[in-house]
């Protein structure tokens, strides 16, 4: 795979750095998730696939020294926490790339690791708020919402993190040297809303939140509940497209209002509505399927997996306990992705195994066994 080689060093945390290993890991590296032992364990992590579990007490001193040791001969250290603690814990960029100048530093936080905000605490929500996106999702005489956490979070933390540490080992082979990276869920997020910010000028935001062509205003970008209680999703921005919908909808364009008259939104919307009522989903798939009217069913987590064009792609797995999640993304032609098959990790399970591999000695590790600075949990064995 196309990662083939990469060593990543995760330090466990919530859900936007767990995405990140997970990207790395499902197109090749090598990665290591460097948990807090089970008993101090916050959350579990279920964005392990391919990742195996070293238990380690970074703040016991031994804790420290051992991490720094695996970092010497590491590619990449990804870290979650809030500016200054790996500093505290004597892990800071300083130490460690000092001692492995080739190191990639990932350093993954909601607002950065500088700036007013940078130690507060804080989640998804109040990222795209800080960012300035949430002021521009919502629908007509709403409070702003957030898209449960994917853009934040997800998109401008895990996503684009990974990206930053890709883009830092290609210009490593050019340099030969390391670097910090410091990937704002805020920044992240609001560049992710560059072009709302690039197509002010073209009038596609000039009307209060909920009343736009993209968010909710035109009755031709909507959601429409359908007989059955399930929905389509309609996005026929183009003339041609829309002129496709409405001969689907069985209306006379003659007769109606101009597609971009803003004054006739509300009533087409009224009129869409009304219409989209009568017919079930599947009947509506029916008559759009296969054209260009750019109107698709909306796909619960129960029906999306049998949906004949995910289907096909094959845009789904299952895993050896039969859990279905998403194929990586996107599909590369000589070195696609080929995540692991196995269950995620238990927290502990490969401790031995990752020290060994990193050159400590049997005594060694069982000295930090002893001193409780490691712990390790091999899952029994099914009788």
């Amino acid at each position: 795979m196309a990662l083939r080689g990469v060593r990543v060093l995760e330090l466990a945390g919530l859900a936007p750095a767990p995405l990140c290993g997970q990207i790395l890991a499902d197109f090749g590296a090598q990665v290591v998730r460097v948990d807090r032992f089970r008993s101090a364990a916050i959350h579990a992590d279920v964005q392990g696939r391919g990742k195996r579990s070293l238990a380690l007490d970074l703040k016991q001193p031994r804790g420290a020294e051992t991490l720094t040791r695996l970092c010497q001969k590491a590619d990449v250290l990804l870290e979650p926490f809030r500016p200054g603690v790996m500093e505290n814990l004597n892990l800071g960029p300083d130490v460690l790339l000092k001692n492995n100048p080739r190191l990639i530093y990932a350093r993954l936080t909601g607002f950065g690791n500088s700036g007013a905000y940078s130690k507060m605490a804080g989640h998804d929500i109040n990222y795209l708020a800080v960012s300035g996106v949430l002021s521009r999702l919502g629908r007509k005489d709403e409070n702003p919402y957030a898209p449960v956490n994917l853009l934040a979070d997800f998109a401008g933390g895990g996503v684009m993190c990974a990206l930053g540490i890709i883009i830092a080992l290609y210009e490593r082979t050019k340099s030969g040297k390391g670097q910090v990276i410091d990937a704002s869920m805020v920044e992240g997020a609001a560049y992710l809303s560059s072009f709302l910010w690039k197509s002010q000028n073209l009038g596609l935001w000039n009307r209060p939140r909920g009343e736009n062509l993209l968010d909710s205003g035109a009755p031709f970008y909507e959601t429409y509940k359908t007989s059955d209680g399930k929905f389509m999703a309609v996005g026929a921005l183009e003339p041609q497209f829309y002129k496709q919908l409405i001969s689907g909808l069985g209306l006379d364009s003659d007769k109606l209002p101009d597609q971009y008259d803003f004054s006739g939104w509300p009533e087409m919307k009224r009129r869409f509505t009304d219409l989209f009522s009568k017919k079930t989903q599947a009947e509506w798939c029916e008559i759009f399927d296969y054209t260009d009217a750019c109107v698709t069913p909306v796909l619960s987590f129960d029906d999306v997996v049998s949906h004949p064009h995910n289907k096909e792609r094959g845009t789904f797995l299952k895993n050896d306990q039969e859990e279905i999640s998403p194929r990586p993304s996107p599909l590369l032609s000589r070195t696609p992705a080929t995540p692991s098959t196995r269950r995620d990790p238990f927290i502990g399970e490969h401790t031995e195994e990752i020290l060994l591999d990193s050159g400590f000695s049997k005594e060694e590790i069982a000295q930090l066994k002893a001193l409780k600075v490691i712990e390790s949990n091999k899952p029994k064995a099914n009788l």
